[in-house]
């Protein structure tokens, strides 16, 4: 499979033989696995103890003839905590269980069931990474994923670059990325933050934002900008590629390609 690369104007400099981890069969299922198991929860939990820091003692007995019995008041069985006792009298409320006044909750969110222990195995891991590469470069995939290129063509994918992007200020990187990847796809490639609509906005998640484009640079390679999101091969992962499904817009370096072609033989 061959690709062109571009020079930092967006026009062709020379054609290169992509790596073999750019044509390999796309497997969505595996891919759809490894981003399981990756998922990351907050674990949260009540406190262990919510609900019994009293001085209620349990369950009240039920028979005749015993001291602090609830048997013959007519009382339901639950666990209670005296306030005042005049002899074998008590003055009583209902504690600990849920449906009394500062009780526990019923079945609360527990820690051990918020913490993700699926594994994957390494061929696993590697068959992901080379089909989520792979659907970069795959008109159709890539199209299916953005509803603003539904069924539009793409060409020229994958998009490479030659090094000497990196080096740009942002608004020279803005000005180049229009040319390299046209006026219809920089809308997408851009990262963009609105207000949410509706009640969102009250419960702590106020803006909305878009991916945007990933620019994958060699290891050496450094870029430093909050208008794309940047990666480089050696922290490269299926994650950044194919969170929400394969086929995200990415744009990788000359060096880029080459360390890829030495990582995944």
């Amino acid at each position: 499979m061959k690709a062109d690369i571009l020079d930092i104007t967006g026009k062709k400099k020379v054609s290169i033989e992509l790596p073999k981890c750019f044509s390999q069969e796309i497997r969505e299922d595996i891919v759809a696995k490894v981003l399981e198991a990756k998922k990351t929860k907050q674990p949260y939990s009540p406190s262990p103890v919510a609900g019994k820091q009293h001085s209620a003692s349990g369950t009240l007995r039920h028979r005749r003839h015993v001291w602090k019995s609830s048997y013959g008041r007519g009382m339901s069985r639950i666990p209670r905590k005296a306030f005042s006792r005049r002899g074998s009298q008590f003055n009583w409320e209902g504690a600990e269980i849920p449906s009394t006044r500062g009780g526990r909750r019923a079945h609360p969110p527990k820690v051990l069931a918020n913490i993700n222990t699926l594994k994957i195995n390494k061929k696993e891991l590697m068959t992901a990474l080379c089909s989520a590469i792979s659907a970069t470069a795959d008109s159709r995939k890539v199209s299916k994923k953005y509803s603003k290129l539904k069924d539009k063509k793409l060409e020229n994918l994958p998009f490479i670059v030659e090094s000497k992007l990196t080096s740009l200020k942002t608004k020279q990187l803005v000005d180049n990325l229009k040319k390299i990847l046209g006026e219809g796809l920089i809308d997408l490639a851009v990262k963009k933050r609105k207000v949410r609509s509706g009640r969102g906005k009250l419960r702590g998640r106020k803006y909305k934002k878009n991916a945007g484009l990933l620019l994958v640079t060699g290891k050496d390679e450094k870029l430093k900008t909050n208008v794309i999101e940047v990666k480089n091969t050696k922290m490269l992962g299926v994650q950044d590629l194919a969170k929400g499904g394969v086929g995200r817009l990415t744009l990788y370096t000359e060096n880029a390609i080459k360390e890829l072609g030495e990582k995944l033989k």
